[in-house]
């Protein structure tokens, strides 16, 4: 009888199979391998330590690129409404001044390489329980600061809260989670002294505001529109550097050593801390049509009657030097902020402004869109609300 074959061939099948399995099973891992690193690499996104320095756009580029991206239409936008936030500015609150298109909140935010996370309010009071946070700087903080409650309590209306209205803080505490947000007013950051009947604006002091915001657990600062001020606007009526007194300098040079007197404070008493330091990159403005319009007619003058943003990633104009200098300061910290750049996504937003939607504004300032227009602060809901989901992902992903 001729023997069978059966048996060695059953056995090859065998030794195949298991090697295919073996070949599939690691195929499987080194997927998943490679998926958790791109997980761990968005949660740990510019989630940068000591002695790191930090590029004008943060990015990883093995995982997300937060502030690179376009705007996308989306009408599960936005999350509140001026009818159900009573905490917005008049001067922010668009609606009820008579803006009669609605589309600019209806924008969200698209990363060129991932999806934001959606703002979830009560996820940010749970992780911050027990914490306070505060904004630090002009009104561009206080937009911010107003936005971030609106987003909180539209995920929680019936949450219990106190609130503390005053100038220059103002705060709001969520009694059941024990969170405290604040707003403190100091548009230089530095300190402004009375001395002989005379405001000074101390560029190398800043300990009578740091006094103010030390404590807090997380800070987010900004500062840059005031140093155009002029006249009365301003605040001051001389600056002090060096033990000299100056009627007035060259602004750029006054904000680098504002900001540097800044950042060596961050640096000499956050440096063994657990405090997380954010900073706000330079809001900008739209008053000149042509930085992002080639095409502006006569009847297009600044911001008014925008209604849809750039198309595209990039703003075609340019931007202040104001953000060089905020750029430079972080860069050379031994402990940098994190740098919540904004500039670009928000230089995309010449429809995003109150225009003359703004309650500060007098009825004749309302009839003359080329003098009286605001194309510096932004409409609630709105831009401010996208910054605050960029700050949620920052702060917890």
């Amino acid at each position: 009888m001729a023997p069978s074959s059966a048996a060695p061939q059953s056995s090859r099948e065998q030794q195949t199979l298991v090697l295919l399995i073996s070949l599939l099973l690691l195929l499987a891992s080194q997927t998943q391998v490679a998926f958790s690193a791109l997980i761990l690499s968005y949660r740990n996104h510019h989630r940068q330590q000591h002695n790191t320095l930090l590029p004008r756009i943060q990015t990883n580029r093995t995982g997300c690129a937060l502030f690179e991206g376009s705007w996308v239409r989306d009408d599960s936008y936005p999350v509140y409404s001026s009818s159900t936030c009573s905490f917005i500015d008049p001067n922010f609150n668009c609606q009820v001044y008579g803006r009669p298109d609605f589309t600019y909140p209806k924008y969200r935010w698209k990363p060129l390489s991932c999806e934001l996370p959606r703002f979830d309010g009560q996820q940010f009071l749970q992780r911050m329980s027990g914490k306070s946070l505060m904004f630090v700087g002009d009104s561009i903080s206080r937009n911010q600061f107003e936005s971030l409650i609106c987003m909180i309590m539209a995920s929680l209306p019936r949450t219990t809260t106190q609130l503390n209205g005053g100038d220059p803080l103002s705060s709001v505490k969520f009694l059941e989670y024990d969170v405290t947000i604040s707003f403190y007013k100091s548009p230089y950051l530095v300190d402004i002294v009375e001395e002989q009947g005379k405001r000074v604006l101390k560029l190398d002091q800043i300990s009578n505001n740091a006094a103010v915001w030390r404590n807090a657990d997380v800070l987010s600062f900004n500062t840059g529109h005031w140093w155009n001020h002029q006249g009365q606007l301003q605040g001051w009526e001389y600056m002090e550097t060096g033990g000299t007194y100056y009627k007035d300098m060259d602004r750029l040079t006054a904000m680098e050593k504002a900001m540097r007197a800044w950042g060596n404070w961050v640096d000499t008493h956050f440096e063994r801390s657990n405090t997380r330091v954010f900073f706000l990159s330079t809001s900008p403005t739209h008053y000149d049509p042509s930085l992002w319009s080639a095409g502006a007619t006569a009847a297009t003058k600044n911001c008014y009657g925008e209604t849809s943003p750039v198309s595209g990633t990039t703003y075609p104009g340019a931007f202040p030097d104001q953000l060089k200098v905020v750029e430079e300061v972080i860069q050379e910290m031994r402990r940098p902020a994190y740098l919540l750049d904004i500039t670009m996504l928000s230089g995309l937003r010449k429809d995003a402004h109150p225009s003359i939607y703004s309650g500060d504004l007098s009825p004749q300032q309302r009839a003359n869109p080329l003098r009286g227009a605001d194309c510096s602060h932004w409409c609630l809901p709105g831009l401010p609300d996208t910054w605050n989901q960029l700050f949620y992902t920052a702060l917890f992903f």
